[in-house]
């Protein structure tokens, strides 16, 4: 399903502790982590896209999470022109998401990547709030740090802990 401007429909999942870590996970095979995610199917909801691929990809069921908040908007982002198919009709090119912010309820040993028969991840594990910016793929950090910030206070009613230093060419480098 992509929308009329190229956009395929997609949701986020940012699973946090009570310490405010946050779930990442590594895509099998490849040196690439990243929070789960995954497209949204013809007739469902971003909610119901959010617990399908929440099962999907790290086993968590919705007894094991609470629901703390979503984007308000989509937040877009574009596909390296090297991983646009063009071949594909209509052309994809890139993905508009909401993002949920969910709260782990459940136990640590409930996370299962092997729960469904194609794994996306091989291993996983939490890190710092603003660690992902530094570590996901350039072409997403933008969308990564725009629903990091919009959400944090749904983590950290008092304030998120201190934000990343700028780190010359766009890129950003959390503090120790």
């Amino acid at each position: 399903m992509i929308d009329s401007d190229g956009y395929r429909p997609n949701v986020g999942i940012i699973l946090s502790r009570n310490d405010g870590r946050l779930l990442w996970a590594r895509r099998i095979g490849q040196d690439a982590w990243q929070f789960p995610q995954g497209g949204i199917q013809h007739k469902e909801s971003p909610e119901e896209a959010m617990y399908r691929e929440l099962s999907e990809e790290v086993g968590l069921q919705p007894e094991h999470v609470e629901v703390a908040g979503a984007t308000k908007d989509w937040l877009r982002y574009r596909l390296p022109k090297r991983f646009i198919r063009r071949n594909r009709k209509p052309v994809c090119i890139g993905q508009k998401q909401i993002w949920f912010m969910l709260r782990l309820t459940g136990s640590e040993s409930d996370v299962r990547l092997d729960y469904c028969n194609k794994p996306e991840f091989d291993t996983w594990r939490w890190v710092d709030y603003w660690y992902p910016l530094n570590d996901v793929v350039p072409f997403k950090r933008s969308v990564y740090e725009r629903a990091l910030r919009e959400l944090a206070p749904l983590v950290f009613p008092e304030g998120a802990p201190p934000e990343p230093a700028p780190y010359p060419g766009g890129l950003v480098i959390s503090k120790p």
